[in-house]
């Protein structure tokens, strides 16, 4: 690691995504902000982070402002201790580190911590890990005393814990500290190992849950290194409570997350390690279509229109009784919408815009931040067919939807879509979407 690298400002700035020249752009317009100016150019930054130069007082203010730090928490004669540490690793699988990822997960609400994107060859091997470990081997007896936890407390948690992920994206922004303070209970419970071997094993399954609601709301509002590290510690927490196809929805989703990001090949990486190890044909039908999903951005369309197929034959079949509750929602409509989805990316625009309007059909009306996304689906094929009056329409109700029941993931759509519109500035709809939007 060279000298730039072990820098704290160099960590947190790679941690933002930022090259040199950004950060000294960045600086200086917190300068001008304050109605000053600020002289810091990448040559400056360089100094700053390789030779030991000190930053101003100013600058160090300036900095602050862009990593986010409270001008309190700033003593310009503590530099660089004030700058905020970096986390970017991955807990790798075991027993030991089953409450140490979720210790990791629940610091990440501390403001003083910078999270770097995990890279996505380490969640790859994560996923080889859960793939190639067989999880009784984590399930062993929890010493008990006196003082144990018993069944009415850990009744009380799960009750209150289906309340919570039962509650609609609408409601959920109005208490999410709520799901963060249940899970960290939940963690003290389980450190402190006071319970019985069945208990425990309840108490890993409660945290399982409640780490994929707690990754879905950091997902859903732009927080990726949060929610990642949600989705891990989730992952561990199924695997010591013996529960394979949980254990595969925290990969699908990290495999989700690594699309979105515009990394199949990450997402198809971790999706074939999840497969070879998941077990109820719903869960398999979903993690097919998030596989071909990750195919048809690689270009791959054999194994797209194979892995839709397998998902399409799946979905549906299996007991009802035992289909894991993460997957349940899986339906025509979603099997629709991504086929078409991936179709979009494969160039085969007419059929695609069929599918999306066939799954958005289909979809219930309780689904409200699935519909926001669809809308944006759809508006990208009208987009397509050159059809810029119906693609407004579709856009500006699919962000008119997200701003109202707080989903800012179905916001960015539609934001990302905005540049497609420009050639349609003056078609009608096309001037109150950009004000919207504006």
């Amino acid at each position: 690691m060279d000298k730039r690298e072990r820098h704290p400002l160099a960590l947190a700035r790679a941690a933002l995504g930022m090259s040199g020249d950004q950060m000294a752009k960045a600086i200086r317009a917190a300068a001008e902000r304050e109605g000053l100016r600020s002289g810091v150019d990448r040559q400056r930054l360089h100094k700053w982070e390789q030779q030991g130069v000190l930053p101003s007082a100013d600058s160090q203010r300036y900095i602050a402002q862009v990593l986010g730090i409270p001008p309190e928490d700033v003593d310009p004669a503590e530099w660089p201790s004030w700058v905020p540490a970096v986390d970017s690793g991955v807990v790798p699988l075991g027993h030991a580190n089953t409450v140490p990822a979720l210790r990791e997960a629940l610091h990440t609400m501390n403001r003083r911590t910078l999270l770097s994107a995990i890279p996505g060859s380490a969640l790859v091997a994560l996923a080889g890990s859960w793939a190639g470990t067989e999880p009784a081997a984590y399930a062993g007896e929890r010493s008990q005393s006196d003082n144990a936890v018993g069944e009415e407390v850990v009744a009380l948690l799960e009750d209150t814990s289906g309340r919570l992920n039962a509650l609609a994206t609408e409601q959920r922004q109005h208490i999410a500290p709520l799901y963060d303070a249940h899970l960290a209970r939940v963690t003290d419970l389980l450190d402190d190992r006071r319970y019985p071997h069945a208990l425990g094993v309840r108490l890993h399954k409660l945290a399982a849950s409640l780490s994929q609601t707690v990754a879905w709301i950091r997902f859903d509002h732009g927080q990726h290194g949060a929610a990642t590290r949600y989705w891990v510690a989730g992952l561990h927490n199924a695997h010591a409570s013996t529960d394979r196809d949980m254990g595969a929805a925290f990969l699908s989703d990290l495999a989700y997350q690594a699309s979105w990001l515009d990394d199949p090949t990450t997402a198809a990486g971790i999706l074939t390690k999840a497969l070879s190890r998941t077990t109820h044909p719903a869960a398999t039908s979903l993690l097919h279509l998030r596989l071909a999903r990750a195919q048809a951005a690689l270009g791959e369309r054999r194994a797209t229109l194979r892995s839709l197929a397998t998902a399409e034959r799946l979905l549906g079949t299996g007991g009802q009784g035992d289909m894991p509750a993460w997957c349940s929602w899986l339906s025509p409509a979603d099997l629709a919408v991504d086929s078409g989805r991936c179709l979009l990316d494969l160039g085969d625009t007419t059929r695609a815009h069929t599918l999306i309007a066939e799954g958005q059909a289909l979809l219930p009306r309780t689904r409200d931040k699935t519909r926001g996304i669809f809308l944006a689906y759809r508006a990208q094929g009208h987009l397509s067919r050159r059809e810029p009056d119906a693609a407004a329409a579709d856009a500006l109700e699919a962000l008119q939807l997200a701003e109202r029941i707080g989903a800012p993931r179905c916001v960015q759509l539609v934001r990302e879509l905005i540049p497609a519109f420009e050639p349609y500035r003056h078609v009608e709809g096309v001037p109150a979407l950009l004000h919207a939007v504006a």
